[in-house]
């Protein structure tokens, strides 16, 4: 399992109530009394959530409590939730030279600019990511439609021309998926 890791920001009486607990939790509690201690924090530690009273905290991770008192079983439910949450959000991206594929909402993103993808376009990227060398129209059947090598189509061909097409147009990268003559690859 992932390490996880709560920073408890500007907000002791929670800290030591959570550190009580500790035992029982299924995540780290990492008391932040400042901004640069934060900033540190955050820099080394891949997996957290922040959690404090401060409203205007400007991180992604971060659990505002403004209600108090709080019931503390729900307080941890809900730090658990988070936590879930963001591991499901850091699977389902996958970055690709300049680009990040968000494998939930099947967009290819760049400089804040979106593209929706079908599901064999992703597929494709992603085949094609993985392999250093070219990857024939042969293999990209095989693994991509689980066609057989033997039969005569053009779908790969069809496929990789619009989806190069699709990201031009969008992105105006002509280089993302290059034709070489053993097949093609993303460089």
């Amino acid at each position: 399992m992932i390490d996880q890791n709560l920073i408890v920001y500007k907000f002791q009486s929670l800290y030591h109530i959570l550190e009580e607990l500790s035992s029982n939790l299924n995540f780290t509690i990492v008391k932040s009394e400042n901004e640069n201690a934060l900033n540190n924090q955050v820099k080394v530690l891949n997996n957290y959530i922040i959690i404090t009273k401060s409203k205007n905290l400007n991180f992604q991770k971060v659990i505002c409590i403004d209600n108090l008192p709080l019931n503390i079983f729900k307080l941890i439910e809900k730090i658990n939730v988070s936590f879930l949450k963001s591991q499901f959000n850091e699977q389902s991206q996958v970055k690709i030279n300049d680009y990040t594929i968000d494998l939930n909402s099947r967009e290819i993103i760049s400089k804040n600019k979106k593209l929706k993808l079908t599901e064999k376009e992703i597929e494709t990227i992603i085949h094609l990511s993985k392999n250093k060398e070219p990857v024939s129209v042969n293999e990209l059947q095989k693994n991509v439609w689980s066609y057989q090598s033997d039969i005569e189509t053009h779908t790969v061909e069809t496929h990789i021309y619009r989806l190069r097409k699709k990201i031009s147009t969008a992105f105006d990268d002509n280089a993302f998926i290059i034709s070489k003559k053993n097949g093609y690859q993303i460089i």
